[in-house]
């Protein structure tokens, strides 16, 4: 029992990149640069969305929210990952360590379902455009925003606990830079075939099916731009979703690459750059993609700095 409980009482050394100063140095700057370029995109997204009525729709409503997601995941990661950057100190408490990996989880998993919500409402203004203000009323909105929020702490409450619940036996090492649950099942002093099975039901009921029905809709969508005979209109179709299906590709992209194969099947550098991708680069992709990508938004922020709102 004293080995099994070490970890608890002395917490966690994050390894992360400790074998590549050089590196570390290197990634103290970028993420750095990158994570003062998410709080000022995400920031921006959030206060247009709120300030100018034009973008008081659904589609910014959800997208606002999928700023704050990315707000919140930054900031639970980052400014840890900076501190063990800038220093020879790679220790993190037990408590912190858990608090990282049940509030990372929680968003990561409450943005795989937010991202189909966003679809299921780009199905429903590019396929049913007449119903479109009839189906996406604010009662469904904040129904659907308030299920993405619950599934994601449903998830992390379920593969997090059964992830702490694995002996340790002392094992402090975690060849990682933050919390996370493939990485601490490696840690494990017993056989994990059973609680890897679990984590990939869950990965697969929280990953998979989400991505099926943004596939559904788009699907859908395909169909629906095909009818549509002018050139213009077509292009105003695929201008209305492309924004999302680009966030989609990149971010499910790195999360299943993570989640749907066996923890120990990762090889040492695999995990860290995959999730050093999705924890530090997708977060500021997002606000640029949106921005640089939809008109609505370029026009909001030009009036959010050039002139005061009235």
């Amino acid at each position: 029992m004293g080995g099994a409980n070490h970890s608890l009482l002395s917490g966690f050394l994050l390894l992360g990149f400790s074998d590549q100063p050089r590196l570390e140095r290197a990634l103290f700057g970028v993420v750095l640069l990158l994570y003062l370029m998410t709080l000022l995109g995400n920031s921006a997204i959030i206060l247009v969305s709120l300030l100018d009525p034009k973008l008081h729709t659904p589609m910014y409503f959800f997208l606002s929210h999928l700023s704050f997601l990315d707000l919140c995941f930054t900031t639970g990661v980052l400014p840890q990952l900076l501190v063990h950057l800038g220093s020879s100190d790679k220790s993190i408490s037990y408590g912190g360590c858990v608090a990282q990996l049940y509030v990372s989880l929680a968003l990561g998993s409450t943005e795989c379902v937010l991202l189909a919500v966003m679809s299921y409402d780009r199905y429903v203004a590019v396929c049913r455009p007449l119903h479109y203000t009839l189906v996406m009323h604010p009662r469904l909105c904040h129904s659907l925003v308030a299920t993405a929020w619950l599934s994601g702490v449903a998830t992390t409450l379920v593969q997090s606990t059964l992830t702490l619940c694995l002996p340790f036996c002392g094992h402090r090492h975690v060849d990682h830079f933050f919390c996370e649950v493939p990485m601490l099942i490696k840690l494990a002093c017993v056989d994990t075939t059973f609680k890897e099975a679990e984590l990939f039901v869950a990965s697969v009921l929280f990953l998979v099916l989400p991505l099926s029905l943004i596939l559904v809709s788009y699907g859908h969508i395909a169909q629906a731009m095909l009818r549509i005979r002018s050139a213009a209109g077509r292009r105003k179709a695929f201008g209305t979703c492309s924004s999302h299906l680009l966030v989609v590709t990149i971010f499910y992209g790195t999360i299943i690459f993570m989640y749907l194969q066996p923890a120990r099947s990762l090889s040492k550098d695999q995990g860290k750059f995959v999730s050093l991708f999705y924890t530090v680069v997708t977060p500021v992709l997002n606000p640029l993609i949106y921005a640089l990508r939809n008109q609505e938004v370029k026009t909001a922020l030009r009036k959010l700095w050039g002139r005061p709102y009235d």
